[in-house]
């Protein structure tokens, strides 16, 4: 096959900054923040940033790190776990352990949630009786 009819490989994709925000749903300037943040490090043509596959994968990540609340501190900690040594037993612990705490936070705050909106239908519930019992709006006029 000749170089204009090949067809790139998902892993020899290349994109712009623009491209690849628009392939993940976020806005050019997001893909930038992490970029200064050292989550992404991207290739460069000129003044042209070119993101690989791999920072496709690893803004995925990020992504999804975020989603779950964790810091940038962490999902950096996370994205160095990724591309370490898989062996590293000890490695594999640490993040076990973050990842447990943070399961922890998340099902404290679920408990506190699930409260509050008990406590708010009791009110909601008071209040449609107290609307019921409540003499008619007099402020309206007679038609």
């Amino acid at each position: 096959m000749t170089f204009f009819t090949k067809r790139p490989s998902v892993s020899e994709t290349l994109y712009t900054v623009t491209q690849l925000a628009t392939e993940l749903g976020v806005t050019a300037r997001t893909v930038r923040f992490y970029e200064d943040k050292g989550l992404l490090t991207p290739q460069r043509a000129g003044n042209t940033r070119i993101f690989a596959h791999r920072d496709k994968v690893r803004l995925i990540l990020i992504l999804r790190g975020k989603r779950l609340g964790f810091s940038l501190r962490e999902i950096k900690e996370y994205l160095d776990l990724y591309a370490a040594d898989p062996t590293q037993r000890e490695q594999w612990r640490d993040l076990l352990k973050k990842v447990q705490g943070r399961i922890d936070q998340l099902v404290d705050q679920q408990k506190a949630l699930i409260e509050t909106l008990g406590e708010l239908e009791k009110l909601r519930l008071y209040a449609l009786a107290g609307l019921d019992d409540a003499e008619p709006d007099k402020t309206r006029r007679a038609r």
